[in-house]
């Protein structure tokens, strides 16, 4: 077995177990992961520099093929009700097949960090079958320093071999794909999946195992800073909700897009880089993560190029609606070099409500904050989920219920704790629609949003006036310079009143339906804040 590149010789794959793979690239940087990836046919080159792949069947995550681990020493604490589980022994077997089936394989090595705070970070070895996916994670992750490579030794390990298909009756697994984490021995197995973000997404839930027993917050959203340092804001939201759009405001700066933690210090990106989706991507709607598709080392997932001329089609979603792009971090004008910020004085939490109800924003109470953190709504449109014809409530956990190995509250009362001891103000910001439900009404105009967000941003929007919301009891603000008044109460955007109130009540009962696992959870004061108990009261 030849190994070549920039890595620490005492920790070489073999000491994992890889002892019969033909060669291994350790730490190889763009240019020699595109000469590889385009030499081997996995991938081809954009106009403008980008290189495109395609990850075949599997154009997202594959979530019912996720497995963890059920050993005495997390049994106790991970939340089994949101986490499918395979024994250490069945585990054991995958780990053997898959390493037997590196023999006379090329694979590639990145050593990278999962965390900008150097006391919380993850040291991580991603061995990869694919000089694409070297490249894809060696933009999204954090890379060290040549000196830290040099003595690199890993906390945590990730095999992602595409072309091995998983035995679901050897391996305990749904079908012969498998994502398979072994929280204790910090493993992570990835096959039969060419999408790229299994491999970031497994260091996500790493991630929010681990720092929560260090009273650390890990959270998937998106985070700012104003160019003076003097505050930082965190956008939660699922995907279509803005969370990356807002957050890339050329008047802060960009901490980052996707995962971050909350500590003692303040706020850190997991990443080093950015995943944006890239369907009707636009020079003039999103003009700094266009860019990045013109870029030489750029990654693009299942983006169609046209056959001559090799220019993207950001509108052609024939292969997948989820085209994605991947890139450095640094590939923005306005990033973070640190990728760190302070205590969040703002906390927006993102929706869009197609149903049409909900204020365009509210201030949320610390008891409040955790009963929506814990809600994570959203709303998918008719249309973009094939049989979807009418708005559809959607709810993720915290905004993120695939990655969460311990229980929703532990994360809840994490939110509630540090907002308390940093005072951070909480909104609810609906990018949705208004005058209606979706077909009905119209979205949210953009200048709308962004002139609350600015007002809630720069301190002014506390200085408003507040009314009570009658079906959410949220505070709604009941006028901001440059919004029409009518705006900030939906009703009266609504042609029937009838109509309106049969829409609201609608949703408060999905709230409440949505909320009831999680109500033995947490205490009086959260509960109180869901909305069915004020209409109860009506």
């Amino acid at each position: 077995m030849k190994q070549s590149g920039v890595f620490n010789p005492a920790f070489g794959v073999e000491k994992f177990g890889i002892t019969n793979a033909a060669n291994v690239f350790y730490n190889l940087e763009a240019p020699a992961l595109y000469e590889e990836s385009l030499s081997r046919k996995e991938a081809m080159v954009a106009a403008g520099g980008a290189i495109v792949a395609e990850t075949g069947v599997h154009t997202g995550r594959s979530p019912r093929d996720k497995f963890t681990v059920r050993d005495a020493a997390v049994e106790k604490d991970v939340w089994w009700g949101n986490n499918q589980s395979i024994t250490p022994a069945q585990f054991e077997l995958l780990l053997g097949d898959m390493l037997a089936h590196t023999a006379g394989k090329d694979l590639f090595a990145q050593d990278l960090y999962g965390g900008a705070d150097p006391a919380l970070r993850v040291k991580t070895r991603v061995i990869c079958e694919y000089a694409w996916h070297s490249l894809f994670i060696r933009n999204l992750l954090i890379r060290p320093p040549a000196e830290d490579v040099k003595s690199f030794v890993a906390d945590m390990t990730i095999i992602d071999l595409p072309t091995f298909k998983a035995d679901p009756k050897r391996h305990g697994c749904r079908t012969d794909t498998v994502i398979a984490l072994d929280l204790t021995r910090k493993i992570v197995l990835i096959a039969n999946s060419s999408y790229a973000g299994e491999m970031k997404k497994s260091v996500f839930t790493f991630l929010n195992w681990k720092l929560p027993a260090h009273s650390v917050m890990p959270m998937h959203c998106s985070a700012n800073i104003a160019k003076d340092g003097s505050d930082t804001a965190i956008f939660f939201g699922l995907s279509g909700t803005g969370k990356t759009t807002l957050s890339q405001d050329p008047n802060r700066i960009l901490i980052g897009d996707d995962e971050h933690g909350w500590g003692k210090e303040g706020v850190f990106n997991f990443e080093g880089g950015c995943y944006a989706k890239a369907i009707k991507l636009s020079r003039e709607a999103e003009p700094e993560i266009y860019a990045t598709s013109e870029r030489f080392g750029t990654v693009m997932e299942n983006v169609v190029l046209d056959p001559n001329t090799r220019k993207p089609d950001f509108d052609d979603e024939s292969k997948t609606e989820n085209t994605r792009i991947a890139y450095p971090i640094d590939f923005i004008s306005n990033a973070s070099e640190t990728g760190r910020g302070g205590h969040p004085k703002n906390i927006i939490m993102l929706t869009c409500d197609a149903f049409g109800v909900l204020p365009p924003i509210a201030k949320l109470d610390p008891a409040q904050a955790m009963y929506h953190f814990l809600s994570g709504y959203t709303a998918v449109v008719a249309g973009t989920v094939k049989g979807v014809t009418e708005p559809t409530a959607t709810f993720s956990t915290c905004f993120g219920h695939p990655f969460l190995p311990r229980h929703a509250s532990v994360y809840g009362e994490l939110l509630r704790e540090l907002m308390a001891k940093h005072h951070s103000d909480c909104w609810l910001l609906n990018t949705g629609w208004t005058g209606g439900k979706a077909g009905v009404g119209r979205r949210m105009p953009i200048r709308v949003t962004r002139r609350l967000l600015t007002a809630a941003l720069d301190g002014s929007l506390n200085r408003a006036t507040f009314r009570t919301d009658p079906y959410f009891g949220l505070a709604v603000p009941t006028s901001v310079p440059g919004v029409e008044p009518h705006i900030l109460e939906p009703v009266k955007t609504w042609p029937s009143k009838a109509e309106f109130a049969a829409t609201a009540k609608h949703l408060v009962e999905m709230f409440n339906k949505n909320f009831t696992p999680f109500e033995e959870h947490v205490d009086v004061k959260v509960r109180e804040a869901a909305p069915v108990s004020r209409l109860a009261a009506e």
